[in-house]
């Protein structure tokens, strides 16, 4: 046996010891309410066809899957807090336990994070990366030069002051044994460029300095393996939008979809420069080095796997890299799939006009959640007016907004390409249709998600400008389709303009306004609910379900 593959048994069998998420033996009981919360879920066994690795990639795979689950501890402790206490106080009742693990604590993330334990207080908005009671003004008032960074929590010290807690001592005993995964994994890796990647990912880990390992991951396009992992995105934090949550996702490339892709990095440069908006808007020009890449996703942790599961990824989130060197744009396919056949198709038949129903597509779905991700390069990072980034000068609202952005400016770029004929076997309408299914789809993950609140803003706007309209004999929806080529460039520039400007105040202004879901349209969810529709996915995952051997 290679040497290499030796050490990495025996270092599994230590690490099997050392942190791990917490396992507790589930007993049936009577229901508890929460089994409402678990049956919004359709279980998605989360596997792919492992015969096109070699021996080494398979050997990495559980390498990868550990250092994975070490992000699943950290998220619980910064949803949450420790969960040993909180699962063995209800490890007699199956469903509420489930419930508990689906969404990292006692909060229903599809239900605006209500919480389903009795005595549980409301949620803080910025989670446990501030201290309890802190306002934005003792924030803004602190002098403490990393309180802004993503990768700091802040907490009081013994006196009482306000104090910054850099990530790689706050969760020291999770990224390092998460580290030294990665680099377990570096030996065993047949490319340089992966082998890179997962060493300054490992370095990353232990220093919080995150830049060079993201760099490597930019370059790093044809390895058939891939991990994101750390801290990532800013959703969990709702107060100030600034500290990332840690999540993972273990990855493997479908080679031939990707390439059927990456025509349309290409195609970059010359759709921001026809983006419907003043020129200041859209004046940076966006990284030329991005990817396009399709991939099956094995195993989700943390932040990702929490309530409402991720179908696809636009990274890094650093807005020097992304105009320096563009972004890695990565559609998770097959639990893309899960969705569409779990509950686009169900939702289609009960909410979107007959007639129009054949219009669904999955090809549709993939290449509007792609645009999507594409759509988060173009426009403008920083304001034109001097008030910084974007995400800085929107704050709290910079992701919902963002998304919203991406959401319009990706049905944007699908009706040019299909003007240029650069989109063929479907038509225009297949993609206004399938985009109108999926927001049904995904108003239902609630206001605590960013997505959600986006995709409220779009269609409370759609129905406004009647691109959008709504039967009330059928309680059925139909695209009028001249009406929504013209609202989608409309509705471009309105965001544009307000990012452009970091008009913070129009922005929460339009949230408060049109980010909620009316009474009518909730009446329409409902019906979704008594067909038990599921609002979303829950995968049964790991070592054991692909059949590998730890």
């Amino acid at each position: 046996m290679d040497q290499r593959l030796t050490q990495v048994i025996w270092f599994l069998l230590l690490v099997s010891c050392g942190p791990q998420p917490p396992r507790v033996a589930e007993a049936p009981t009577e229901e508890h309410p929460a089994a409402a919360i678990v049956r919004k879920y359709q279980p998605v066994r989360l596997t792919a066809d492992l015969k096109r690795l070699t021996d080494r990639e398979r050997a990495m795979l559980p390498l990868l899957i550990r250092a994975a689950q070490q992000m699943d501890s950290i998220f619980w402790l910064q949803s949450w807090g420790p969960p040993d206490s909180l699962l063995a106080a209800h490890a007699h009742d199956t469903s509420l336990l489930q419930a508990l693990r689906i969404n990292y604590g006692p909060y229903d993330r599809l239900d605006g994070n209500r919480p389903f334990l009795e005595r549980v207080p409301p949620k803080p908005a910025g989670a446990n990366f501030y201290p309890a009671g802190l306002t934005a003004e003792a924030f803004e008032a602190a002098n403490l030069p990393d309180k802004r960074s993503p990768y700091t929590r802040l907490i009081r010290g013994a006196n009482g002051q306000l104090q910054t807690q850099p990530y790689h001592q706050a969760y020291a005993p999770y990224q390092q044994t998460a580290a030294r995964l990665l680099r377990m994994a570096a030996s065993l890796a047949e490319t340089d460029d992966l082998k890179t990647y997962l060493l300054e990912r490992a370095k990353a880990l232990e220093t919080d300095q995150y830049q060079t390992s993201d760099r490597a991951w930019l370059d790093m396009k044809q390895n058939r393996l891939d991990i994101i992992i750390g801290p990532i995105e800013t959703y969990e934090d709702r107060f100030l939008g600034l500290k990332a949550a840690h999540e993972a996702y273990v990855l493997i490339k479908d080679l031939e979809w990707s390439r059927r892709l990456t025509r349309y990095n290409a195609l970059l440069p010359a759709l921001q420069r026809d983006l419907p908006t003043d020129p200041k808007y859209k004046a940076e020009s966006p990284g030329t080095d991005s990817d396009l890449g399709a991939y099956d996703v094995i195993y989700y942790a943390g932040d990702c796997n929490a309530g409402s599961k991720t179908i696809a990824v636009n990274l890094p989130n650093d807005e020097q890299l992304q105009l320096e060197k563009g972004t890695r744009r990565l559609q998770l396919k097959n639990a893309m799939r899960a969705k569409y056949d779990h509950i686009m198709l169900p939702i289609t038949q009960e909410l979107i006009a007959a007639d129009q129903r054949n219009h669904l597509s999955f090809d549709a779905f993939f290449a509007n959640t792609m645009f999507h991700e594409v759509a988060h390069g173009l426009g403008i990072k920083h304001t034109v007016n001097g008030r910084g980034t974007v995400k800085e000068a929107l704050r709290e609202t910079a992701s919902p907004i963002e998304e919203a952005k991406a959401d319009i400016l990706g049905l944007y770029m699908v009706t040019k390409l299909h003007e240029r004929g650069e989109l063929r076997g479907f038509s225009l309408l297949d993609h206004y249709i399938t985009f109108a299914a999926s927001i049904f789809r995904s108003v239902r993950f609630g206001a605590t998600s960013a997505h959600g609140v986006a995709n409220m803003l779009c269609f409370n706007y759609f129905l406004d400008q009647g691109a959008l309209v709504r039967d009330p004999d059928t309680g059925t929806y139909r695209i009028d389709f001249e009406t929504m080529k013209k609202t989608v460039a409309i509705l471009s520039d309105k965001i544009l303009r307000l990012q452009g400007e970091g008009d913070y105040a129009a922005a929460k202004a339009w949230i408060d306004s049109q980010g909620k879901i009316s009474p009518q349209l909730q009446a329409d969810l409902d019906r979704l609910n008594r067909r038990q529709i599921p609002v979303d996915v829950v995968f049964e995952q790991g070592i054991g379900v692909l059949g590998l051997n730890p």
